[in-house]
């Protein structure tokens, strides 16, 4: 892992695995680098967030400024230092 920061915004249903924090610092090179110390001891996040492979829940969007990591090279996408990840999760209900 790299030492450059970056932060991520954590929308209100994940706040509770972050302290009630709207955004956390956190070090990674790639999106994948970040999202695991984000998670890092909490296997109930991580499995928020990812499969069993390791992928992105299809529920799970993460945002590099307004654009998709999915479309940047999804997780092994590089990160900037002092870029700012936002994550979204779709809910359902009814």
């Amino acid at each position: 892992m790299t030492n450059a920061e970056v932060t991520i915004r954590v929308p209100t249903p994940l706040r509770g695995f972050v302290g009630g924090r709207d955004q956390v610092m956190v070090p990674g090179a790639t999106v994948r680098e970040a999202l695991a110390a984000l998670t890092a001891g909490q296997d109930a996040f991580r499995d928020r967030l990812f499969t069993a492979e390791g992928d992105l829940r299809r529920f799970v969007n993460v945002y590099l400024g307004r654009d998709d990591v999915r479309r940047l090279g999804g997780l092994e996408a590089a990160l900037p230092a002092g870029a700012t990840l936002t994550l979204m999760v779709a809910l359902a209900g009814g």
